[in-house]
């Protein structure tokens, strides 16, 4: 029935192991277009086209480089996305006037089946950016979906609950257009991983200027899933405010604990969470005690520290 109504124009939030996309199919301007309303997003933001399988990968990448085929081939289905030299098929209203495209193969079932499902009614892929609105916090149930965007969407579209989202933060975006792979947005695929994945030395994470020379991916604003309240990063708390830290860090008398997740990997599962519990508490300001390590904790960072700059 999902499958049917991307076919129709209409939207469709479904899971992802990362966080909710909101979903159109990727050959319809004008579905496409309705993602960027209900949004409120740039139209020069590119979105990540979702494919079933990376056999699909050609439809809309060309020269893949090798490195990329390898990538694929390790983590797909999984949390990374490949931006590629795109082709004819992905248009100026995927790529924000690109000539790249991203692509990925999420690993949650209900999105393989949503995306198996319209490849058989004649897909070719499912654009989607995180079902929020622009700047917001990405939302990790259904229930935010609906909080967020719910008044955006009618009556034609639909919500897939799939149940929490077992990663908790974006996709790792991975530029594979150079002779090397580079990393754009952090995420649960680490730089570690990439290397020995490819036997090649991945450029470090740094994150993108604003000279207008950089590839363009989501959640690369320097404020970006921020909440309501105020952030700040690695202070002492006071009494009112709210708190997320390790379970090993106590709380203070009078502070508001949101999350106290017991390593890094239920941190970033639980990051959004706490968050958006900020808001729905009416908290004005929380206190993130950030994780010090690599892997996923570098995309932790990476989010709290555009948290941090608020919308």
């Amino acid at each position: 029935m999902a499958a049917a109504h991307l076919v129709s124009g209409d939207l469709v939030a479904f899971p992802t192991e990362t966080v909710y996309g909101l979903g159109a199919d990727a050959c319809n301007s004008t579905a496409v277009a309705r993602i960027y309303e209900v949004k409120g997003r740039p139209s020069d933001h590119p979105l990540i086209v979702h494919i079933a399988t990376m056999d699909r990968m050609g439809d809309w990448a060309q020269e893949v480089p090798e490195y990329a085929i390898k990538l694929a081939r390790d983590f797909w289905p999984g949390p990374m996305t490949l931006v590629l030299n795109r082709s004819e098929l992905a248009g100026d209203f995927i790529t924000g006037g690109q000539d790249t495209v991203g692509v990925r193969v999420p690993d949650h079932a209900v999105a393989l089946g949503l995306l198996a499902a319209f490849e058989k009614v004649g897909g070719k892929g499912v654009a989607a950016p995180s079902a929020n609105r622009f700047g917001h916090v990405s939302p990790t149930s259904a229930a935010a979906v609906v909080e967020e965007v719910g008044k955006y969407l009618t009556k034609e579209d639909l919500v897939l609950d799939g149940g929490p989202c077992h990663v908790g933060v974006e996709s790792t975006i991975i530029d594979c257009t150079g002779p090397a792979p580079r990393i754009l947005r952090p995420g649960a695929i680490s730089e570690l991983m990439i290397n020995e994945c490819t036997g090649l030395s991945c450029a470090e994470f740094k994150p993108q200027t604003t000279t207008g020379e950089e590839i363009r991916v989501s959640g690369s604003l320097e404020n970006h899933y921020a909440p309501a309240a105020k952030v700040f990063l690695d202070y002492t708390p006071l009494p009112g405010q709210g708190f997320i830290a390790d379970a090993k860090i106590e709380t203070p008398e009078g502070v508001i604990r949101l999350a106290a997740p017991i390593n890094e990997e239920e941190f970033a599962r639980l990051l959004y969470a706490a968050l958006r519990a900020a808001d729905a508490q009416g908290l004005a300001e929380v206190v993130v005690a950030q994780p010090n390590g690599t892997g996923i904790a570098v995309a932790i960072r990476d989010r709290l520290a555009r948290a941090a700059n608020g919308r």
